[in-house]
C-alpha cells in the first residue's frame, strides 16, 4: 500500500479523551442532581405498587426519564413533584440530551469540517514558502522568515516525522507528514503556487530528489536548499537550486572564526539573527540614492543586483545606483528605512 501523506493545519488541540472525559462528567452531573432532587421529594412519587420510592427506584426513575424511555411505572402524583418536573427534571433533560446529541453530531461532522476547512485553506495558499524538514535547521528558517515580515499562515512545513509535524502544528504552522521526495507530497503541499521552497534534509540525496521533484512542478520557484557536503552542490543545481548553503562547512568557518576571533564570530551571528542588533537585509534603492555611489548610502551597501547579477560595492559597474537596484545591506534591524519583507531576484533562465 502507497504511503499516504497528512495534512495538518494550526489549531487549539484539544485531547479527545479529555472531551470526551468532560461531556461524560457533566452527563453524569445532570443525573445525580435529578437523582436527589427525586429522592429528596420521594412522598411526592408512587410506583406502580403504590408503594413509596428508595434511592435505588430513584436512580431508575431518573435514567428512564432522562433518556425520554418513560415507561411510566414511577409517576409524581403531589403537586410539588410535578412542579419540580416541570421547573427542574425537564430542563435538565433537555440538556441531557442536547449534551449527548451534539456529541454525535460533532463526531459525525468533525470530518466534513475537516475537509472544509482543507478546500478554504488550498484556495487561499498561493505565493507561499515551503519547508522541507522542522529540524534545527527548518525552525531556524521559520524563525528568521517570521521575523522578517513572513505570517506563518503562509508557511507550510514538510516532515516525515509525525513528532516534527505536531511540532510545527503547535507552533501555528501548516504541516504535512511525507516525504518530500514525493510528488503526491508536494503537490498537497501546493508547492506548484509556492513562491519559495526551503530544503533542509538531513541527506544530501534526499535533498536532490526533492530539489528535482519541487523543480518540475514549479519552474518559477526560488528553491534554497542546505547541503551537507560541498561536492554535492553541483548536483543540486543541475537539479534545480537557486541557491545552496553548505551547513556543515558554515558550522565548521564559525567554529574556527570563534576560535580564532571570537568578536568578528559575535559580529557576524548579530548580523543573521533578523530583529535586533544588526541584521543582513535585501531593499529597493531609494529614490533619493539614485545616482550616488553605495558608500553614501543609509545602510552600509555589500552589494548591489542589478540585471540579475550581483556586484559587490567597490566594482566599477556600481559606482553609481540606478534606478531599479536592489541593495544588500547591512543595517541598524531598529531603524530600518523599509518593513522587511521576504522579497528576491527574478530566477534567471537555465
Amino acid at each position: 500500500m502507497a504511503e499516504q501523506s497528512i495534512l495538518r493545519l494550526p489549531e487549539r488541540v484539544v485531547s479527545p479523551v479529555r472531551s470526551l472525559s468532560s461531556r461524560i462528567g457533566i452527563a453524569l452531573a445532570l443525573i445525580a442532581v435529578v437523582v436527589a432532587v427525586v429522592y429528596i421529594d420521594r412522598d411526592g412519587y408512587r410506583d406502580g405498587d403504590e408503594r413509596g420510592l428508595t434511592l435505588l427506584d430513584a436512580v431508575y426513575y431518573t435514567t428512564v426519564t432522562m433518556t425520554t424511555t418513560g415507561y411510566g411505572d414511577i409517576t409524581p402524583v403531589s403537586d410539588s413533584a410535578r412542579l419540580v418536573n416541570i421547573i427542574v427534571i425537564t430542563p435538565l433533560r433537555v440538556m441531557f440530551l442536547i449534551l449527548l446529541v451534539g456529541t454525535t453530531l460533532e463526531v459525525l461532522a468533525t470530518q466534513g469540517r475537516e475537509r472544509l476547512k482543507m478546500a478554504r485553506w488550498r484556495r487561499h495558499m498561493k505565493n507561499h514558502v515551503v519547508i522541507v524538514g522542522y529540524g534545527t535547521k527548518g525552525r531556524a528558517a521559520v524563525e528568521t522568515l517570521t521575523n522578517s515580515g513572513v505570517e506563518r499562515e503562509n508557511i507550510i512545513v514538510i516532515d516525515p516525522s509525525n513528532q516534527a509535524s505536531l511540532e510545527a502544528q503547535s507552533d501555528g504552522l501548516a504541516s504535512i507528514i511525507g516525504d518530500a521526495t514525493r510528488r503526491d507530497v508536494l503537490v498537497r503541499a501546493q508547492a506548484a503556487e509556492a513562491d519559495q521552497i526551503i530544503i533542509t534534509t538531513n541527506r544530501d540525496d534526499s535533498a536532490v530528489l526533492a530539489t528535482l521533484t519541487a523543480r518540475q512542478l514549479n519552474p518559477k520557484a526560488h528553491i534554497i536548499v542546505a547541503v551537507r557536503e560541498q561536492e554535492n552542490i553541483h548536483l543540486l543545481r543541475q537539479s534545480g537550486a537557486d541557491q545552496t548553503v553548505t551547513s556543515s562547512e558554515a558550522v565548521g568557518r564559525m567554529l574556527a572564526l570563534a576560535s580564532v576571533n571570537p568578536s568578528l564570530a559575535e559580529v557576524l551571528e548579530d548580523m543573521l539573527s533578523p530583529g535586533n542588533g544588526l541584521e543582513v537585509a535585501q531593499r529597493d534603492v531609494h529614490p533619493d540614492e539614485v545616482g550616488r555611489s553605495p558608500k553614501w548610502t543609509s545602510d552600509q551597501v555589500l552589494g548591489v543586483y542589478r540585471n540579475g547579477h550581483l556586484y559587490r560595492f567597490f566594482e566599477d559597474q556600481v559606482k553609481t545606483l540606478e534606478d531599479g537596484d536592489r541593495l544588500v545591506v547591512v543595517r541598524n534591524a531598529d531603524q530600518a528605512r523599509t518593513p522587511r519583507t521576504p522579497e528576491r531576484e527574478p530566477r534567471s533562465e537555465r
